[in-house]
C-alpha cells in the first residue's frame, strides 16, 4: 500500500536528507548487470527452494558480497513504497574436490551448460523475508568463458526491489541453484516510527504518541496471533500527542500497536514492543489454559501463539507430583489454539495434562475434574502385553511402577491378586488399548478401608473423647474447624454454563469448603427426584452452618421472575428441574427476611449484570464472579487472611476464566443481562 509523504517524513527523518533518498517510478522488478556480464530476472513467483551442498564440478558463478540499500519506489508523486534494493558481486569458483565420508555429497552436480558463445551461466535465487511477508525472485546471469578464471571476481548485478514495511526486521539470502556453497545471508532493521515509544516507571506501563497538535490519527491495541485474524482490543481515532496507560498484567509478547494516519492511502505501521520483556512472558504463561474437546479432544489455550511440552500424567488424590504415562501422549510439542486428540477410550478425574515451556513450574491442568469431580484414589494399572496369557501387571505410583506379581512383596501380591481379580471380573474401567500397553483404572476404596479400618476406628473413638472433654470445658463453636458446607443452585440453561458450575465447584473444593451440586450427585437426584433432593441438601447445608449459593444466570432470573409473578411454574425442563425445585423453600426465606447469613448469590462476568438479578434475591449480598472473588470468598470462608484470600480468589478466577471464556463467546459476548 502506498506510504504517504507525511509518513515517510517521519519514519526517515525530518530533515531534507528525505529527498535524497533515491525514487523508482513504476511498480515492476528489475535487474541490471556490471559491464561484461549478461541478467535476465524470472518472471512470476518462484518457490523459495534451497538444495543440498553439491561439490563444484567445473568453473561456476557463485555470490560473494552481498549489500542492501533503502530506495522508494513510488507510484505517483507522493504515494512511496519504502523498498529494499539488492546488490550481489559475483566471482568464479573452481573444481571442488570431493569431501572424504560425506555421502550426501557424493553424488557430483551435472558440469553446467557451456553455451556456443563461450559463457558459463548461473542461477542465483535472493530470498527475502520480514514479519509480512516472504518471497523469492531467480536470476539468471552469464559471463563469457574468457572471463571465467577460478578465484577472480567478474562483476556485480542489483535487482530492484523487495518492497518493505516500516519498522521490519529484514532477512535477506542470495544463494545459486544448484547450490555450491553456503548461502550469503543479511539481516537489516528498517527504520520506524519514531512517534510511538513505551515508557515504563515503576509498575506504571505506557504508550507515549509524540505527533503534532493538530495530527488526526488512528490506533489500534490488538493480539497478533499466528493462526486467524489478529484479536483486537481496542482502536480509536485520536488528535495530537498521547499518553495512553497500559496494566502490567495486560503486558503479553503478542501485544502490538498499530498506528496510521488519517489520510488516504496511508500505510498501517505495527510494532509489538513486549516481546521480550519477562513481565509480559509471565503473563502469557499465566493466561495459559488446557481447555477439553469433548468427547477425545483437547486444545492448549493462549491469547499468544507459544510453543510447549504438553504430557498426560496421572495424578494421586491429595497432590504430589503428576506422575507421567508415556501411552497413550508421550512428551510432544504443541502449539496453542490447535485441537488435539486422545487417543483414550474413557475420561478419568486423575487424568491430567502437564505443559511446561517458560521459567517456572509447569501448567497442570485436570481436564475431566469439572464433569467427573476431584481426584479418586484409584490406581492406574498399566498392562504391558506380550504373548497370549504372558502379560505383566504393574501398579503407578510416585516410585515408578510396582510389580503386582512376580518379585512383589507378599502384601503388595496379595492386594495385588485381588485387583486383578477385579479387573478380570470387569470392575476396572479400561483407558487406553493398543498392541503393547492396556491402561486400567481400578478403585482402591474397599482395600484402604480394609488395611485401615482399626485404625481409623482408634482415630475415632479418641476424636470423640476430645470432643467430649471440649464440650465439658467451653460452648460449642458453630462449625468449628470443620470445613463449611456450601450447596450451590443454578439453572442449567445450556451445556457450556453447566460446565462453568463444575469449574467453579471443583474450584471451591480445593478451599476449605463441602461443596455440594446436582451435577456430582446425579444418581442421588434420579432417586430421591428434583423437589426432595434439593429440600433435603438445604435443610443439611443449613444446619451444618454453611451456606446456599445462589448462581443467577439468564434462565435462572427468568424462572424467579415467573416463581415471583404468577407462583410456580406447571412444568420445568429437566435440566432446570433442580433449580425451579428449589425455588419453593428458597423464595419464602427472601420474603420474610430470613436470607441473611443463610443465602449469597452470584453472577458471572459477562453472561448476567447483578442489575438484572430480581430485587428480592438481591436481600443476600451479591457478587460478580470473577470481578468480586475475594469478597465471595471471604463470605463463604469467613475470616481468613487477607493475603491467603487474595491467592485462593486469584486461583479460583484461574480456573473460571476458560469455561466462563467459552460461554460468553457462545452467547455472542452479551454481558448486559436482561
Amino acid at each position: 500500500m502506498p506510504v504517504s509523504w507525511f509518513l515517510l517524513s517521519l519514519a526517515l527523518g525530518r530533515s531534507p536528507g528525505i529527498l535524497a533518498l533515491e525514487r523508482l517510478l513504476g511498480s515492476q522488478d528489475t535487474v541490471r548487470c556490471s559491464p561484461g556480464l549478461s541478467c535476465q530476472l524470472w518472471d512470476g513467483d518462484v518457490l523459495c527452494v534451497q538444495e543440498r551442498l553439491v561439490p563444484a564440478p567445473g568453473p561456476v558463478l557463485v555470490p560473494t558480497q552481498l549489500q542492501t540499500e533503502l530506495v522508494l519506489r513510488c507510484h505517483q508523486k507522493h504515494d512511496c513504497d519504502l523498498c529494499v534494493r539488492v546488490t550481489l558481486h559475483l566471482a568464479v569458483l573452481g573444481p571442488s574436490e570431493e569431501p572424504e565420508g560425506e555421502a550426501e555429497l557424493a553424488r557430483a552436480a551435472p558440469a553446467p551448460e557451456v553455451p556456443a558463445n563461450g559463457s558459463v551461466q548461473a542461477h542465483v535465487v535472493l530470498s527475502f523475508q520480514d514479519y509480512l511477508v516472504s518471497r523469492c525472485a531467480l536470476l539468471e546471469v552469464q559471463v563469457p568463458a574468457a572471463r571465467a578464471q577460478p578465484g577472480q571476481s567478474v562483476g556485480s548485478l542489483v535487482f530492484e526491489c523487495f518492497e518493505a514495511t516500516l519498522g521490519a526486521e529484514v532477512h535477506v539470502f542470495a544463494y545459486t541453484l544448484p547450490r555450491y556453497q553456503q548461502e550469503l545471508s543479511l539481516t537489516r532493521q528498517l527504520p520506524a516510527l519514531p512517534w510511538v515509544s513505551v515508557s515504563a516507571d515503576g509498575d506504571e506501563v505506557q504508550l507515549q504518541l509524540d505527533v503534532s497538535e493538530d495530527q488526526r490519527f488512528g490506533l489500534s491495541v490488538y493480539l497478533n496471533q499466528s493462526r486467524g485474524a489478529p484479536r483486537r482490543w481496542w482502536a480509536r481515532n485520536l488528535t495530537g500527542p498521547q499518553t495512553i496507560p497500559l496494566s502490567p498484567q495486560d503486558l503479553l509478547p503478542c501485544l502490538c500497536v498499530q498506528v496510521w494516519p488519517l489520510e488516504p492511502d496511508s500505510i498501517r505501521t505495527s510494532t509489538c514492543p513486549f516481546g521480550t520483556d519477562p513481565r509480559a512472558h509471565r503473563n502469557l504463561w499465566q493466561s495459559v489454559r488446557v481447555q477439553l474437546l469433548p468427547p477425545t479432544g483437547w486444545r492448549l489455550d493462549a491469547p499468544c501463539p507459544v510453543s510447549a511440552v504438553a504430557e498426560l500424567c496421572w495424578q494421586a488424590p491429595g497432590g504430589g507430583p503428576c506422575q507421567p504415562l508415556v501411552p497413550p501422549l508421550s512428551p510432544e510439542n504443541v502449539t496453542a489454539n490447535r485441537a488435539l486428540e486422545f487417543p483414550l477410550l474413557e475420561g478419568h478425574p486423575n487424568l491430567c495434562v502437564q505443559v511446561s515451556g517458560w521459567e517456572g513450574p509447569p501448567l497442570l491442568e485436570c481436564l475431566w475434574a469439572d464433569s467427573l469431580g476431584p481426584p479418586k484414589t484409584d490406581t492406574l494399572l498399566v498392562e504391558t502385553r506380550g504373548a497370549p496369557g504372558n502379560g505383566s501387571f504393574c501398579a503407578l505410583d510416585a516410585r515408578g511402577c510396582t510389580p503386582l506379581l512376580g518379585r512383589a512383596s507378599p502384601r503388595t501380591a496379595h492386594i495385588g491378586q485381588q485387583i486383578l481379580q477385579d479387573l478380570r471380573a470387569g470392575q476396572c474401567l479400561q483407558l487406553f488399548r493398543d498392541d503393547l500397553v492396556v491402561l486400567w483404572a481400578c478403585a482402591m476404596d474397599k482395600y484402604v478401608h480394609r488395611r485401615w479400618a482399626l485404625v481409623w476406628l482408634a482415630c475415632l473413638l479418641l476424636a470423640a473423647v476430645f470432643v467430649v472433654l471440649g464440650l465439658l470445658k467451653k460452648d460449642p463453636v458453630k462449625g468449628g474447624t470443620r470445613a463449611r458446607a456450601a450447596l450451590l443452585l443454578y439453572s442449567a440453561d445450556d451445556a457450556g454454563f453447566e460446565r462453568l458450575v463444575g469449574a467453579l465447584a471443583s474450584a471451591l473444593g480445593q478451599l476449605r469448603l463441602r461443596v455440594a451440586v446436582d451435577l456430582w450427585s446425579r444418581r442421588e437426584l434420579g432417586a430421591l427426584g428434583p423437589l426432595a433432593w434439593a429440600h433435603a441438601r438445604r435443610r443439611q447445608t443449613l444446619q451444618e452452618g454453611g451456606l446456599v449459593v445462589l448462581l443467577f444466570s439468564p434462565g435462572a432470573v427468568a424462572l424467579c421472575r415467573e416463581w415471583l409473578q404468577a407462583g410456580p411454574p406447571a412444568a420445568v425442563a429437566a435440566p432446570q428441574a433442580a433449580f425451579a425445585a428449589a425455588l419453593s423453600c428458597v423464595l419464602p426465606d427472601f420474603l420474610q427476611g430470613r436470607a441473611a447469613g443463610r443465602y449469597v448469590g452470584a453472577c458471572f462476568d459477562g453472561l448476567l449484570a447483578p442489575a438484572a438479578v430480581p430485587a428480592p434475591f438481591r436481600a443476600a449480598p451479591l457478587f460478580a464472579l470473577p470481578a468480586q472473588m475475594p469478597a465471595f470468598l471471604g463470605a463463604l470462608l469467613g475470616a481468613a487472611r487477607p493475603a491467603r484470600l487474595r491467592a485462593s480468589a486469584e486461583l479460583v478466577a484461574r480456573a473460571l476464566r476458560p469455561a466462563l471464556d467459552s460461554c460468553v463467546r457462545a452467547r455472542g459476548g452479551a454481558g448486559g443481562g436482561e
